[in-house]
């Protein structure tokens, strides 16, 4: 697992927690920021993904 892995997967839990406070809140605002973070982390945790998928292939058998 590397670091774009592990910051993805925090952002997107954030995101989650950020966008349920909004919702106990009745602010619409939080929740689509919450949103948004959730976005960012699964880009990035595919990023990272990606990153070891590459890092696999290029391993001498």
């Amino acid at each position: 697992m590397n670091k774009n892995q592990v910051q993805g997967a925090v952002k997107d839990i954030a995101g989650k927690v950020q966008e349920e406070a909004g919702k106990l809140v009745g602010s619409k605002e939080q929740q689509v920021k919450g949103l948004g973070k959730q976005i960012a982390g699964k880009a990035e945790k595919a990023y990272g993904d990606a990153k070891e998928v590459i890092k696999d292939a290029n391993k001498p058998s």
